[in-house]
């Protein structure tokens, strides 16, 4: 399997993924449509950034175009998630008189989300969008390649693997909350909620932009799962964990940023309780993320984690169609 196999595979895989769920969202009857377009609209975009030293892709379906849609829908997703999280999950467990003053709020996402999902639609049903969807299935028809097309996929992957895994291991958010002890990088693992709490306001946006490069790995190394084994597949759910605890953490403070650009009073004042519910979710994520730090810290793994890396398990003559059937 060549260079250029492996990425029109990836292309023809999430841009079918994408364009499946578009009608549903525009109906919009079911969340889920919209959080699985989005999805494919994100590792689409992450195929081709992650094969962009192969793709001649045609101007109407560059990186940036996909990238705005994603945007757009990630905007309507993002709310969805927000109110889900009020309503479902902190709402039901408050006092009356702080579900009262979140009444408030609720009316005003919907109201935001209404004009989220306007933005949604009249984004997929702009010339662009139409151009990038005909670009894309010409080029899939007859895909046009860079001139290291032909090589095999197996001698490259390295080379596309290692680059964005080390941006990630050499991300300053990996040390907050630690100290240096002799050379050696020791987790502070005896921090209490109130000092958690500190640390995030002063210094959250680092584990922010962690989780975003988390995210960059995590669907670069979904595309060739095939190539490897294993191992490759349980560093895939480490990083999908930091992901996903760090994002447990960051929903928290979008939440509070979005009722904080709707209420002109002090949170802790008004809504103690919901305060002290995001407060002891913060720490939980926290905690989690702790366990993930401490591992990723070790020498030992991320150079276990690099190995891997380097001798993918499937070598070139893997069938093109088989080999990213499940990434």
């Amino acid at each position: 399997m060549t260079f250029g196999d492996a990425a029109s595979v990836a292309i023809d895989k999430y841009f079918h993924k994408t364009i499946a769920h578009e009608a549903e969202v525009l109906k919009d009857k079911d969340p889920e449509e919209l959080h699985q377009m989005r999805v494919g609209m994100r590792r689409l975009r992450s195929a081709a950034t992650g094969f962009a030293p192969v793709l001649d892709l045609p101007k109407e379906a560059a990186e940036g175009k996909i990238g705005k849609i994603a945007r757009v829908l990630g905007n309507l997703r993002d709310l969805d998630v927000i109110l889900e999280n009020l309503q479902n999950r902190y709402y039901p467990t408050l006092p009356e008189e702080e579900q009262e003053v979140l009444d408030k709020a609720l009316l005003n996402l919907l109201k935001q989300r209404h004009r989220a999902l306007k933005a949604v639609k009249t984004i997929l049903e702009q010339k662009s969008y139409q151009l990038l969807k005909k670009s894309l299935a010409d080029w899939l028809e007859k895909p046009k390649y860079r001139a290291i097309s032909q090589l095999p996929i197996a001698e490259v992957l390295p080379d596309l693997l290692l680059p964005q895994v080390s941006e990630f291991f050499l991300h300053p958010g990996w040390v907050l909350g630690a100290e240096v002890e002799n050379g050696e990088v020791k987790v502070s693992d005896n921090l209490n909620s109130e000092e958690v709490e500190k640390k995030l306001a002063a210094e959250g946006t680092i584990l922010h932009d962690l989780r975003k490069q988390a995210k960059r790995v995590r669907y670069l190394m979904n595309l060739f799962g095939e190539f490897y084994g294993d191992t490759y597949e349980a560093y895939v759910e480490d990083v999908k964990a930091v992901q996903e605890c760090l994002g447990d953490i960051q929903d928290t403070a979008v939440l509070e940023e979005y009722l904080r650009d709707i209420f002109d009073f002090d949170l802790k004042k008004k809504l103690p309780e919901f305060e002290k519910s995001l407060a002891a979710s913060r720490y939980a994520g926290w905690q989690k993320w702790q366990v993930l730090q401490r591992r990723y810290l070790s020498s030992e793994v991320r150079q276990n984690f690099r190995s891997t890396l380097i001798r993918p398990a499937v070598k070139a003559e893997t069938n093109g169609d088989a080999a990213l059937a499940q990434s």
